[in-house]
């Protein structure tokens, strides 16, 4: 349903909670235009606390997307009795966060025991075992963007070309390239702060 009203910034408190008061009903209304005004009021914010607490512009998008999808699919929980609607779009924010962290933790569980198991037979030069303490690849590819870990952990731990990253993917080949290049940069940064005494890697 979109309804006509037009919907405008407040400009001091009183009207700032009017205002508020005004787009939760109309979420609960399922007024579209309303739920556009609430995104562009606390979207921001939403990301910010993503970003801030995953570390990761790709997944904080993925969260902000999250939030304002269950903003909208659960509107009929919506209870203004129990606080006001910025307050209810942060508790579900940080649900969607806590989501996230746990999704990283499998993954990265997955990618060490995928290392504990690859098959270490023959010389690789490009091995990550070779050059780096396990614990400290795994801690440092968490905090790659999305992109990035996946073309790494694909080349590391799964022993796929570039060619078959990209083929896998649907990627063209030289942005799997360029993931790879820009993580392995991230990487060994990470890897090198702070400095080892007598380390040169």
């Amino acid at each position: 349903m979109i309804t006509n009203t037009r919907l405008t910034a407040p400009t001091a408190p009183a009207e700032e909670t009017r205002y508020e008061e005004e787009l939760a009903r109309g979420l609960v209304a399922a007024d579209e235009e309303a739920f556009a005004a609430i995104y562009r009021r606390w979207g921001s914010l939403v990301h910010t606390m993503a970003t801030r607490l995953l570390g990761d512009t790709y997944e904080a998008e993925d969260v902000t997307q999250q939030v304002f999808l269950g903003a909208w699919n659960g509107r009929a929980g919506f209870r203004p009795e129990r606080g006001p609607l910025g307050a209810w779009l942060v508790g579900i924010t940080r649900r969607k966060i806590v989501d996230a962290l746990a999704a990283r933790t499998r993954r990265l569980t997955l990618v060490d025991s995928a290392g504990r198991d690859a098959d270490t037979t023959g010389p690789d030069e490009e091995a990550p075992d070779r050059v780096l303490d396990r614990v400290l690849l795994i801690d440092a590819l968490a905090q790659l963007p999305r992109p990035q870990r996946e073309v790494l952990c694909m080349a590391f731990y799964e022993d796929l070309t570039q060619a078959q990253i990209a083929e896998r993917t649907g990627m063209p080949l030289g942005t799997v390239k360029s993931h790879a290049r820009r993580g392995l940069h991230r990487l060994r940064q990470a890897i090198e702060q702070p400095p080892v005494p007598g380390t040169d890697l």
